[in-house]
């Protein structure tokens, strides 16, 4: 039990300190992602990327700063648990009436369990659940823009509006022809309002900030009509003579979802209050997980906290094993699932076999790459966590007699609070939301006959190929088994040992071969470089099925040849930012940008 008394002012300072830690890094945070509406306005699409990259290490740089800190001033670690506990009461009371206090109660969790050593999920000193809640916070400081605006138009009104509504976000570019844009918008939204009556309550809500990611700002908000929402989002573009565009209106929940992808980069948004904003952008996405959200913002340390709690909030209500997932093994990561879950758990295993010339920290690497890049609607986000218990009970044993075999190092199975309750502790995983692979995706449709879902994923495999290029991305192992399909049939890569950027690729075509014994040679007759890449040898491994063959040779024949990979990279090499849009090309307006449609 905490004590009741708060009487250590050596535990206040300890809260105190904790606490300006977790402001600074907020400040830091909220003052990167503001600075990516300047870069919008002056095309620093460079400036974007290094942004977005930077920030992210943004989190684990602060905790490490705060954790220094209080072992300087108050050898946080040797101090009894007595006074840790008042530094938790204390921390609570600092709460009050702040504008992030579930990311501040994060925060105090990932410092404290830095300094005291504890596995972090067995510290009773940290936040398991929220201690204050973060419903009906608003920014009350004294010109503070309020989370969301609300417009009231008329029938008659709705195209003036939305040029105000473009309007109050003061950018400091022009737009080619604002009122023909605002015009598409309320046309493409009277599709949805045609039938309606205007109820009493009609009304347009828009989110206060642009949501900046790649080259595009998006304007987020939802129509309000009795008990109707129509969500919808309105993507800002540069056009080809540098003035702005609103480029297509994404109005369904659906079309929200792939905006806020878990394939895609996270958002800069400049938030007071964050979860105002997550409780907004969940009413336009009710089927989304909150943590997602926070993750979507660029608040993933947060996202994790809550998925951690889903998780376990789900195996409390549920009573299936954790075992090895379905499919083809992997050759580098050891893949488990629990069937009523929908995500996987990756451990990297301890051995690779001789071709995967490979380490454990190279791996991390390309995982930390992916993180930090544009996944452009075509990598699966991860979550990576250390030290993870589960119950030992949870798991089938065949799953933990492949762990103790692939990965002995990364296991420990021990009985830590002398209950008799034996628990698994896993040393270092990534956790992927499912998806079905799009190998037995296509092994099921040649077995139901259906050559429309087979063409489907042919196309959308290639285009999934041309999108990662165009975001400078080589996957390495193409093979059908490392893409899965999501729910909403996208096809997405999730296979990264094996990835490089585009620019660090040598891509060539096969010499002739110079006599008939070449030719007739099993063996490779030309010297192959450690980055040399031939893609007309992509075809045996990945066309071998006639049925898959026709359709990728109709649609993506370019894929096999080096011309197409070369000439990505030479104008990647010059500079050239491609955009990656995440809609498709006849959901826009006018022809105003150039790039791929995901």
């Amino acid at each position: 039990m905490f004590p009741q008394q708060l009487d250590s002012p050596l535990a206040y300072d300890i809260a105190k300190a904790m606490m300006d830690g977790f402001n600074r890094h907020y400040r830091l945070f909220r003052t990167e992602s503001a600075q990516a509406k300047h870069r919008f306005e002056t095309a620093d699409w460079h400036g974007q990327q290094r942004g977005q990259r930077e920030r992210i290490e943004f989190y684990d740089l602060r905790v490490r700063e705060a954790s220094v800190r209080l072992e300087k001033e108050f050898r946080a670690h040797e101090q009894p648990m007595e006074v840790w506990q008042q530094v938790k009461l204390h921390y609570i009371g600092l709460l009050i009436d702040h504008h992030q206090p579930e990311l501040a109660e994060t925060f105090f969790n990932s410092v404290s369990t830095k300094i005291l050593h504890r596995t972090y999920f067995h510290n009773e000193f940290i936040f398991v659940r929220p201690a204050v809640s973060t419903e009906y916070i608003e920014n009350d400081e004294p010109a503070a823009k309020p989370t969301y605006r609300a417009y009231y138009p008329g029938r008659d009104s709705l195209h003036a509006t939305m040029v105000r509504i473009i309007d109050n976000f003061q950018l400091q570019r022009p737009f080619q022809d604002l009122a023909r844009d605002a015009r598409h918008v309320v046309d493409a939204l009277n599709v949805r309002l045609a039938q309606m009556a205007l109820r009493a309550n009609f009304q347009i809500q828009v989110l206060s900030s642009l949501f900046y990611r790649n080259k595009g700002a998006y304007v987020v908000g939802k129509i309000i009509n009795g008990f109707n929402e129509v969500p919808f989002a309105l993507p800002i573009l540069h056009g080809d003579d540098g003035k702005l565009v609103i480029d297509a209106c994404l109005s369904s929940e659906d079309d929200l979802l792939v905006l806020f992808s878990f394939a895609r980069a996270y958002f800069m948004v400049d938030m007071e209050v964050p979860s105002a904003y997550v409780q907004f952008l969940r009413s336009l996405m009710p089927r989304k997980p909150r943590g997602e959200i926070y993750n979507a913002l660029g608040l993933a340390k947060q996202g994790k906290t809550l998925f951690y709690r889903d998780f376990l909030y789900h195996l409390r209500h549920s009573s299936d094993k954790l075992r090895i997932a379905p499919g083809i093994k992997g050759m580098v990561m050891l893949v488990f699932d629990l069937p009523s879950f929908p995500y996987v758990f990756k451990i990297i295993k301890d051995y690779y076999p001789p071709q995967k010339d490979t380490t454990r920290e190279q791996i991390k690497g390309k995982y930390l790459l992916v993180k930090q890049h544009d996944r452009v609607g075509r990598m699966a986000d991860t979550l990576e966590y250390s030290e993870v218990a589960f119950a030992r009970d949870r798991f089938e044993d065949d799953l933990i007699e492949e762990i103790r075999k692939f990965a002995p190092s990364q296991l420990e199975i021990s009985d830590r609070d002398g209950d008799g309750q034996e628990e698994v502790i896993i040393k270092h995983l990534y956790i992927e939301r499912r998806m079905i692979p799009l190998n037995i995706y296509l092994q099921e449709a040649f077995d139901a006959g259906d050559t429309e879902q087979v063409e489907r994923a042919v196309i959308e495999y290639g285009n999934a190929i041309k999108d990662l290029v165009a975001a400078n991305i080589f996957p390495g192992d193409m093979l059908w088994k490392n893409f899965g399909v999501t729910r909403n049939g996208k096809v997405v890569f999730y296979d990264y040992d094996e990835i490089e950027y585009i620019t660090d690729c040598n891509f060539r075509r096969v010499p002739p071969p110079r006599n008939e014994e070449d030719e007739m040679s099993g063996e490779i007759w030309y010297s192959v470089g450690p980055h040399d890449v031939f893609p007309e040898t992509f075809g045996p491994f990945l066309l071998g099925h006639p049925g898959v063959r026709e359709v990728f040779m109709r649609h993506h024949p370019d894929l096999l040849d080096s011309a197409f990979w070369q000439s990505h990279k030479e104008r990647i090499e010059s500079g050239h930012v491609f955009d990656v849009f995440p809609y498709e090309p006849d959901r826009r307006f006018v022809a105003g940008a150039e790039g791929h449609h995901a």
